[in-house]
Formats: C-alpha cells, structure tokens, sequence
C-alpha cells in the first residue's frame, strides 16, 4: 500500500494539484512540522503546511554545489512507512531532510512528519514558511 501511496506523493510533488493532495490526506491526518511543536491535526492545516512547504522548499534552481532545486535522493518503503530523504537551497542554505510519511489501508496518509538539518537551513525554511502561511499559501 505504501508503495502507491509515495507514488501519488511523488505525482503531487510533481505537478503540486492541490486535488491529488486532497486524495491523499485522510481526514484526520497529522503533520508534524520542523519548527512548531504543537502537531497540526487535520486535512485542511495540513494542506495548508503542504502547499506552503513545497513553495518554500522549491529550491535556488541556480545554487552551486549541495542543494539546488527540491529533490528526492532516496527513500526506504516499509510496511505503511516511508521516508523520504531530499535536497534543496532555501535562500542561499543547503536543506537537507526527510519526510516519514505513515498511511492507513485505505491508501490515505494519516501521519506526515519533516524533519530538517542544518540549524541554519530551519531558520531559513521556518522564515519562508512563515511568509507563505501568513500570506495564505
């Protein structure tokens, strides 16, 4: 299940159609951000972190190096978890995190967690994000 699951995740993140997220996202998903402690419970805020964070974290296309535009480097697929490993450049810093993605059998996800590194790439991403939520992503 998990499988097809991370292959409409990739096919959102692809095209970013805020209807293929709705048929993804159980109605009673949480998502765990990497800078608010409180988890965010619901289809609705968690669409709203979703289509905020795949704007923010889409990358400085022209960065050298480490970084650059959004990418998946890898991913491990077990039973209904996966973890996504990516790149990307917010503002100039290399971001460098995972996503947990946890589904129920319905092929819906119920749990969505990011976790981010460098200490520098979070006060980025959290600015952006903050701006895009803020502004009603």
């Amino acid at each position: 299940m998990i499988e097809d699951v991370i292959a409409r995740w990739h096919r959102y993140m692809e095209g970013r159609s805020r209807d293929v997220l709705d048929d993804l996202l159980a109605d009673d998903v949480v998502f765990y951000s990497p800078v608010v402690f409180t988890p965010q419970r619901g289809r609705e805020v968690t669409t709203q972190y979703l289509l905020a964070a795949a704007d923010a974290l889409a990358g400085d296309a022209a960065a050298d190096g480490p970084g650059g535009a959004f990418r998946y480097t890898k991913q491990v697929l077990a039973g209904d978890t996966a973890v996504l490993e990516f790149e990307t450049s917010v503002a100039g810093r290399y971001v460098n995190g995972v996503d947990i993605v946890r589904c129920d059998d319905a092929g819906r996800i119920v749990e969505f967690r990011v976790m981010l590194r460098p200490l520098q790439a979070i006060q980025a991403v959290h600015e952006q994000m903050g701006r895009r939520l803020t502004a009603g992503a």
